[in-house]
């Protein structure tokens, strides 16, 4: 039986695919760079923000002068936007709070910007008692480096065997192992079951009650 259940946000809890491509777009447009279709976001994301930006430049164009000014675009934006097209995916809400009353501790741990994370997760889900919620922060280690992941099990006291790990991304699939802890691919976010299938995940799931069943 599983005891903490730790999340992925971008794509595993939230479809915020549209926000981050219209943010992104903007910061792009500002900067007289071309922009991309709402699809071609589905592979720029899952690294971080700044990976995100080296990968919608043009190739010529992708110095850290030029990633510096997407992020001084990109932020404010973002903060003030970001919540606007986003949406929890059918069923989370509900499989969160099933667990929450169920007594599972949760977490949520993302590549996004740390501010990000934690306005879309209050935003987005008030009621939700998460033991920790983690971004990207400046000098900290970004997915799939384990060290995110093995600081919230200690913290919520809970030991690898007991933690499950919920993700959209190849990225996520790592995560979960080199954290030594079962991982759990869902196909409803931006990645494909292909690359999902490559990581042999203990667990792929279509439906979020799925969930409930591996718990």
């Amino acid at each position: 039986m599983k005891q903490f259940v730790i999340f992925d946000l971008d794509g595993t809890l939230l479809n915020s695919i549209g926000d981050l491509a219209s943010a992104n777009n903007y910061a792009l447009d500002k900067l007289g760079f071309p922009t991309h279709p709402i699809e071609a976001y589905y592979q720029f994301v899952c690294n971080g923000i700044m990976k995100l930006f080296e990968r919608s430049l043009p190739p010529e164009e992708r110095t850290s002068e030029n990633l510096q000014k997407m992020r001084e675009l990109f932020v404010p934006y973002y903060n003030e936007h970001g919540c606007e097209r986003s949406f929890p995916y059918e069923g989370i809400t509900e499989v969160l709070k099933t667990l929450q009353a169920r007594g599972i501790k949760m977490a949520v741990a993302s590549n996004k910007y740390h501010e990000g994370t934690e306005k879309l997760v209050r935003h987005f889900f008030p009621d939700i008692m998460f033991s920790s919620v983690c971004g990207q922060r400046e000098g900290f280690p970004m997915k799939p480096d384990p060290l995110l992941v093995q600081q919230m099990m200690q913290k919520a006291q809970v030991s690898p065997k007991h933690t499950l790990y919920v993700g959209d991304s190849g990225v996520d699939m790592q995560t979960a192992h080199n954290a030594g802890v079962d991982a759990c691919a869902v196909l409803w976010g931006f990645r494909s079951r292909e690359e999902l299938s490559a990581f042999h995940p203990a667990y792929m799931i279509s439906n979020p009650r799925a969930i409930l069943e591996i718990i």
